[in-house]
């Protein structure tokens, strides 16, 4: 079943011996569009409070008039020895972790108690030119390693501008992912910067990048293409006749008919 993750967020999780905590992330390789972990919030249960969950140990999320689950298949236990968020970072935090120990700062742009990084301690901005060469060199080494890195933040890439080959213009939404395979399969794009405009849906293989210094979303469409794209309602799931109408009007091959990576 395709799904939004960003109505993902916030659910219960169940372990098998009860209920632990919620989803607060989603994190995906942005080469092959695979989930690789949720982050689990445990609040107060664990000292480590960010632990992640691969997607062998997911099963469908559940939704109904009794409220919404996301069974795991793993127990308290085996969560609580889960690893915790910082040993696998997506690239967004692995940057400004780097940008602020480079240059002694605090990272006062984290959402409190989200990545929870940092020791809390303001701390004195060092001048460039306090720098040595074999520190700007390594912090630039550090840089390239982290770029290579792909994975991403759902949480954080909501919201993204995007970047059509005209023009910018909107931004990210949200994902679709599929629940049994765990790809993503589609982002959707609101048309408006500020107010709520048109939501248009784009297969997840159009995404040429991400920029995290810029907050961007690069597509291979132009901003008319998308504007005037088949009329979409990210309240209603996505069925086949919209997905073919989709690819009817692009004229693109579907991401899906690619050889899927193997589950991380």
């Amino acid at each position: 079943m395709l799904r939004s993750i960003k109505d993902l967020l916030g659910y219960p999780i169940d372990a098998t011996d009860g209920r632990v905590g919620k989803v607060k992330d989603a994190l995906f390789d942005d080469r092959h569009w695979r989930l690789r972990y949720i982050v689990a919030d445990t609040g107060t249960w664990l000292p480590k409070n960010k632990v992640l969950i691969g997607p062998q140990h997911l099963e469908s999320p559940e939704t109904g008039w009794i409220g919404n689950g996301f069974p795991v298949t793993l127990t308290k236990a085996q969560i609580e020895a889960s690893p915790e968020l910082r040993k696998d970072a997506p690239v967004a935090m692995q940057y400004e972790e780097e940008y602020a120990k480079y240059y002694n700062l605090p990272l006062y742009w984290v959402e409190p108690n989200f990545y929870a990084i940092g020791s809390g301690t303001p701390a004195v901005p060092a001048h460039d030119g306090e720098k040595s060469e074999a520190n700007r060199q390594a912090h630039e080494f550090r840089m390239r390693q982290i770029a290579g890195n792909h994975l991403r933040s759902a949480h954080e890439i909501i919201g993204y501008r995007i970047e059509a080959k005209d023009c910018s213009f909107g931004h990210v939404e949200d994902f679709i992912i599929d629940d049994e395979t765990w790809r993503i399969q589609y982002l959707i794009i609101d048309t408006k910067n500020w107010l709520p405009g048109k939501p248009s849906l784009i297969d997840i293989g159009w995404v040429d990048s991400f920029n995290w210094n810029e907050r961007t979303a690069r597509v291979d469409l132009t901003k008319k293409q998308i504007e005037i794209a088949p009329k979409f309602d990210p309240r209603d799931p996505v069925n086949k006749d919209e997905e073919d109408r989709l690819y009817d009007y692009y004229g693109k091959p579907r991401h899906r008919d690619t050889p899927a990576a193997p589950l991380f």
